[in-house]
C-alpha cells in the first residue's frame, strides 16, 4: 500500500549530492587538543565512522533493487561519499594514535557493535542506518551553523568536519528514502512504530558507547572518575551543549509524517561552498 502523508512522508526537498574527493592534512601531525573534553568527544565520533559508514553502505545497498530515479543515483553518490568519509577518518584516527592515544580497544568495541548490528534482519539494519544518519545530519547542522562553538582546534580539524558535515546534510534522506521504498507495502503503523523503536534503541546505544569511548580517551589524559563524567556531560548538554541543541530535531523523528528534509538546511551547504569559492579565488 502507499503510505499516507499523515503517517509516512514522501520525498520533500531535492538536493544534489556532490562527491568531493578531498584529503585533509596528511602531512600535519595532530597534536593533543587544547580542550581535552572536546578533543575526546570528536576522537570518539571519528573512531566510529569507518566501520559505521561501511555498515551504512551495506544496509542501503541491500535494499536498492527496484529503486527509481532520482533515488537510484543518490544511492550511488551516497556510497561514494561515505567511502571518502571513511578514508579521511581512518587517516584522522591514525593521527590520533600517532599523537599518543591508544585506539585499539575502542576500535575493537566498535567492531563488536557493528557485528551485532549485522545479526539483525536486513530491514532492521536499514532502519538503524536511517536513524544514525539522522544523528549525523543533526550534528552536521550544528557544526556548520556554529563551527567555532563546536569544533575545537587540535583534534577537531575544522576543515575535515565541515566537509563531512556538508555531505552528511546532502545525503541525509538517502537511507530514509530507501527505507520508504523497502517498506512501501507495510501498514503505516508498522513502519512508524518500527522506526521509532529503532531510534530509541539507537539513541541509547550511540550515546552510551560514544561517551564510554570519550571517557577512555580522557583517562589517557589523566582525567578520570566523576570529574571526567561531569565535564563530558557539561560539554554535551550545557556548553557548547550539542545534545541540548539537537533535542528538537531529534524529537521530530517521532512524529507521523516525518521526513529528514522537513529541516531544509541547504543554505548551510551554500554558505560553505561560497566560502570555499572565496578561498580559491584569493589563493
Amino acid at each position: 500500500m502507499t503510505a499516507h502523508p499523515h503517517w509516512q512522508a514522501e520525498r520533500r526537498a531535492e538536493t544534489t549530492l556532490t562527491v568531493r574527493n578531498l584529503r585533509f592534512a596528511r602531512d600535519v601531525r595532530r597534536e593533543r587538543g587544547l580542550d581535552p573534553v572536546a578533543s575526546a568527544w570528536f576522537a570518539a565520533l571519528s573512531a566510529s565512522f569507518p566501520r559505521g559508514e561501511a555498515m551504512f553502505i551495506d544496509a542501503v545497498k541491500l535494499h536498492r533493487d527496484g529503486v527509481s530515479e532520482p533515488l537510484a543515483s543518490e544511492i550511488r553518490d551516497f556510497v561514494k561519499q561515505e567511502v571518502n568519509h571513511s578514508r579521511e577518518h581512518l587517516a584522522f584516527n591514525r593521527a590520533i594514535a600517532d599523537a599518543g592515544y591508544e585506539m585499539d580497544v575502542i576500535d575493537e568495541r566498535i567492531a563488536d557493535l557493528v557485528a551485532d548490528t549485522h545479526k539483525a534482519p536486513p530491514i532492521v539494519q536499514l532502519a538503524i542506518t536511517a536513524a544514525l544518519e539522522h544523528f549525523t545530519a543533526m550534528f552536521a547542522h550544528e557544526f556548520l551553523k556554529s563551527p567555532d562553538r563546536h569544533i575545537s582546534h587540535g583534534m577537531g580539524d575544522p576543515e575535515l568536519w565541515a566537509w563531512h558535515s556538508v555531505e552528511e546534510i546532502e545525503h541525509k534522506s538517502v537511507a530514509y528514502d530507501t527505507w520508504l521504498h523497502a517498506t512501501r507495502d507495510w501498514p503505516d503503523r508498522k513502519r512508524w512504530l518500527l522506526r521509532n523503536i529503532v531510534m530509541l534503541r539507537v539513541t541509547v546505544r550511540f550515546l552510551r558507547n560514544r561517551m564510554r569511548d570519550a571517557l577512555d580517551l580522557l583517562a589517557q589524559d589523566g582525567i578520570t572518575g566523576l570529574g571526567a563524567r561531569l565535564r563530558l556531560i557539561r560539554y554535551l548538554t550545557v556548553s557548547p551543549g550539542m545534545l541540548r541543541r539537537i533535542a528538537r530535531p531529534w524529537l521530530a523523528w517521532f512524529k507521523p509524517g516525518f521526513h529528514p528534509w522537513d529541516i531544509d538546511d541547504r543554505d548551510l551547504i551554500e554558505r560553505w561552498e561560497s566560502a570555499q569559492q572565496r578561498e580559491t579565488e584569493t589563493a
